[in-house]
């Protein structure tokens, strides 16, 4: 098991093969985003040359897998306590370049970056949560990520709430103070 800036490996060994798991740093929820398998360093050359067979794969032990990383990783609830904070302090500022500026370009960008923060995490009804932040409406939130989708803010996905911040929302956040000094 290791564990680095990136994010954290577990390793597990099948026959000839070194089966590497991979998670991003913070809460392990659910199973790894990354799996590589490769020749174990001491593997007889002749089942190397056989591949990988589903053999491999079937003994492939996920369960437990995902338990180490679990115990290896920071505790859900700090983990959720620490993207909830950063979850609130983006709709805080949200609401804020709301109640000043109205509908502008920095507060569509700054929306838009809460709920993808939100939905980056599973939030169950992202856009209620959003409502409940900014003291508004879930019908208004939901207008104003339109918007923002509509003026190339926001990017979307077919059929689940989320997106990703644009080009276009990055460079609004990149050039500076209006949005975050509000």
């Amino acid at each position: 098991m290791e564990a680095d800036d990136s994010g954290l490996e577990i390793t597990q060994h099948q026959g000839a093969w070194r089966i590497r798991m991979w998670w991003p740093s913070g809460p392990v929820t659910g199973g790894p985003q990354r799996i590589s398998i490769e020749k174990a360093e001491e593997a007889p050359a002749r089942e190397v040359a056989r591949g990988i067979s589903t053999t491999v794969l079937r003994r492939l032990d996920l369960p437990a897998a995902v338990k180490a990383a679990q115990e290896a990783a920071p505790s859900i609830e700090e983990g959720a306590r620490e993207i909830t904070q950063a979850i609130e302090a983006a709709g805080g500022a949200a609401k804020r370049l709301l109640d000043l500026q109205g509908v502008s370009v920095p507060y569509l960008v700054a929306l838009s970056a809460a709920y993808v923060q939100m939905s980056g995490t599973g939030a169950v009804r992202p856009v209620d949560w959003l409502a409940r932040l900014i003291e508004r409406r879930p019908e208004t939130v939901r207008d104003h990520l339109k918007k923002a989708r509509r003026d190339g803010y926001l990017s979307s996905l077919a059929g689940k709430a989320g997106g990703d911040l644009t080009e276009k929302a990055k460079a609004v956040l990149a050039s500076g103070p209006a949005a975050q000094d509000t």
